[in-house]
């Protein structure tokens, strides 16, 4: 086997602190920290990380599809010395799953995408910074080498590959193209939580602040005292607009010109792996394919973007057909470890889960990422055993009963 990103040593997370293990010890599960952050942070924050766009359809289904699928397992198998060790294009890493970009991290906990990065690290999984990050890329790559680094791009050639310039010189050598963000989308849920962009101080603001003191110390007020007021570090070449400044929502809108001349003119720069982000339908897929990229992200961006989408793993068996050769991952409703098993028997490679690592860095800080990554090797080591297998490569769909699974056919 060879070594995987975690074999290079990284400190152990910093212990945590008495509330941060109060909050821990009643957290069995992921979806136990949904609760938690919702308990910790401010309505209007807690809102704009659960929630998605419009009627919450598409966030509704990326759930609901992974009980239409049912296991078949095997009995009486010797399954002692166990292994989640994986490979995706040509990356060893310890387990098929890794922390899908999310760009307020750092609002949510305090340096909350250092937090992600480093626990990421330390068990050899991937962690894609975000465009949206508060934090900027090359302080996180130093944190934790081996990160991959997701842009928002517009058609403009210059800007991206001057993002793709500066990516490459922080050390990144995975380049995430975000293929599903070019249009904001309607999202009235954020206004009836009272999210806005920017972030605007005012009396809702300080009485959030009032009734959300460990929030308001520990990660708003600690942030600005400590690092001054933050910027979206990681929108283009150059430093983004302040979280508090009207710029902020200039830096994330007018990005309508992208098409796939951009992915075409990256791949002729960019000398690492080159991914996209958030294909759906299979023919995109076969672009991706013939564009030369090395892998997709099979994505809804949880719910957020197109309401109606449909989930990533009702296109799965589909993209599969499409792939060729080139890696196909996945995203959107993943919270335990039979979901992924389910990915991986419809032949995923990876894996990216979002929201519940948010949450876990929210409330303990890289304790609580390394908490929520123990919770899911815990249940995959179980899960594998009692599917009679000994690693991920067994996984096949042989193993699953899909008569109610409405997926969506290969055209």
């Amino acid at each position: 086997m060879r070594d995987t990103p975690a074999m290079t040593t990284l400190p152990a997370a910093p212990p945590p602190s008495f509330l941060q293990a109060r909050r821990l010890r009643r957290i069995f599960a992921l979806e136990d920290l949904e609760e938690a952050a919702r308990r910790l942070l401010p309505r209007p924050i807690f809102g704009y990380v659960a929630g998605a766009a419009e009627t919450n359809a598409t966030l509704a289904d990326n759930r609901r599809v992974f009980d239409e699928i049912q296991f078949l397992p095997r009995m009486l198998v010797n399954v002692t010395g166990r292994r989640l060790d994986c490979e995706v294009m040509g990356l060893p890493y310890a387990m098929p799953f890794g922390i899908a970009p999310m760009g307020v991290s750092s609002l949510t906990g305090y340096r909350g995408d250092i937090s992600l990065a480093r626990s990421a690290r330390r068990a050899g999984i991937p962690m894609i910074i975000s465009a949206a990050s508060l934090v900027r890329l090359e302080e996180i790559a130093e944190a934790a080498p081996g990160v991959w680094f997701q842009a928002y791009l517009s058609g403009n050639q210059a800007e991206a590959a001057a993002m793709a310039d500066r990516a490459a010189a922080a050390g990144i050598e995975t380049f995430v193209v975000t293929a599903d963000s070019a249009v904001v989308p309607s999202r009235e849920n954020n206004l009836r939580t009272g999210y806005r962009t920017p972030i605007r101080p005012n009396a809702a603001l300080f009485w959030n602040g009032m009734t959300h003191p460990a929030w308001s110390m520990g990660t708003f007020l600690r942030t600005f005292l400590r690092h001054g007021t933050p910027h979206f570090e990681n929108a283009g070449p150059g430093r983004g607009a302040p979280l508090l400044s009207r710029q902020a929502v200039r830096d994330f809108s007018g990005r309508e010109s992208l098409d796939w001349a951009v992915v075409h003119h990256l791949r002729k720069r960019w000398r690492g792996r080159l991914v996209v982000k958030g294909l759906l339908h299979p023919k995109d897929v076969a672009l991706a394919r013939e564009a030369g990229v090395d892998g997709v992200i099979l994505s809804n961006h949880g719910g957020r973007q197109l309401d109606g989408a449909i989930s990533p793993m009702r296109v799965l068996p589909a993209a599969m057909d499409q792939a060729r050769g080139i890696e196909i991952m996945i995203d959107c409703g993943f919270r335990r470890g039979t979901d992924i098993l389910k990915a991986l028997g419809l032949g995923a490679k990876f894996v990216f889960i979002g929201r519940p690592f948010n949450y876990a860095s929210a409330i303990a800080g890289e304790a609580g990422v390394d908490h929520a990554i123990g919770l899911l090797r815990a249940q995959l080591l179980a899960d594998l055993g009692m599917m009679g297998l000994l690693n991920l490569r067994e996984m096949t769909e042989e193993l699953l009963y899909l008569d109610n699974f409405r997926a969506l056919k290969a055209g």
